[in-house]
């Protein structure tokens, strides 16, 4: 009888912690099934945002070559595309790419918006670097990518081996001769006012947010008016990283120094500076007079309030695959 005990005894010992490290296993493989899995939450995000700018410059320099180089009898007899078809090639971009980043980083797929969301939405700030970075980094290889499938029409419109800014404005945006500087300003810094607020919309439960899933096709629709309505003089950047990485491409290229020398560094004012800008004008507004969730700064309890135990109404879903993302969980 004491030696069946004693072997019981010795039987429940060995099951117990064989079925606390099932447990345990499972749990793990659920989250790493394998080596390569732990690596790759690491850089999860910063490749989505990758991936999403890359996919909206190969749309968008694509279109811009297509419509462009297409027009020059030595590359194509007939057209192959007109104005319109250069915005609808930039707002299928925009919703693609944040159709392919959206459930993983929040889709922010332009530095402006993430700028913003970390002032104002409580995106965290070490996010920020290596948000920007693969958004630009999306940027160079967009361009690299249509560059390097145009490269022979290119060469047939400026002749072999021949850079010009004839044919870097296919990659980045150049304003108009008639374009003051304060005009071309205005014109990114109000572009970009347009785009955070409808953004913004999007994203605001106490809005009217489309149903989920279809954030992109709203994005389609808002740069697609954007360009129909605002892209003429300055080409619409509204997003430092779809003009700032496609031109470090060209001045990798051959298109030389030309492409920062223009208008007295106009890359830097207009299509970078003028977009953070308008963002950060544009989410202030917006949390100033229309946002009542809690994750903006504007609506943060003050001291009496928290005693109190009053809040702002939580106004936002926790992970949003709809242009953008506020949590830390992103």
């Amino acid at each position: 009888m004491a030696s069946s005990e004693q072997s019981d005894c010795h039987s429940a010992l060995r099951a117990r912690p064989n079925s606390t490290s099932k447990e345990s296993v499972t749990h793990d493989e659920y989250n790493y099934p394998n080596a390569w899995s732990r690596y790759r939450e690491i850089f999860r995000e910063p490749f989505a945002e990758f991936l999403g700018v890359a996919i909206l410059i190969i749309f968008g320099n694509g279109v811009d070559c297509q419509v462009v180089l297409g027009g020059n009898k030595l590359v194509s007899p007939s057209e192959k595309g007109s104005y319109l078809s250069i915005n609808v090639g930039w707002a299928v971009g925009t919703a693609m790419g944040v159709w392919v980043s959206g459930g993983i980083s929040g889709g922010h797929i332009n530095p402006a918006v993430t700028l913003a969301f970390a002032t104002f939405r409580g995106f965290p700030w070490k996010k920020v670097p290596i948000y920007i970075a693969a958004q630009l980094f999306g940027g160079i290889v967009g361009a690299a990518i249509v560059y390097a499938n145009y490269f022979h029409a290119i060469d047939l419109v400026e002749g072999h081996g021949v850079r010009t800014l004839a044919t870097a404005g296919l990659f980045s945006t150049y304003a108009l001769d008639y374009m003051t500087n304060v005009s071309c300003f205005f014109d990114e810094f109000l572009g970009t006012m347009v785009l955070l607020f409808v953004v913004l919309a999007i994203n605001d439960k106490k809005n009217s947010p489309p149903p989920s899933g279809l954030a992109p096709l709203v994005l389609f629709l808002l740069i697609l008016g954007i360009g129909a309505s605002l892209g003429m003089q300055t080409g619409y950047a509204i997003n430092p990283a779809r003009d700032l990485g496609p031109r470090l491409f060209t001045a990798m290229a051959g298109y030389g120094k030309e492409v920062f020398t223009f208008r007295n560094q106009y890359w830097l004012w207009c299509p970078v500076i003028a977009p953070i800008l308008g963002a950060l004008v544009a989410t202030f507004f917006y949390d100033a007079f229309l946002y009542t969730g809690e994750e903006s700064i504007l609506n943060k309890p003050t001291a009496e309030a928290r005693r109190r135990h009053i809040y702002a109404n939580p106004g936002q879903r926790p992970h949003m695959p709809t242009g953008v993302a506020t949590s830390d969980s992103v």
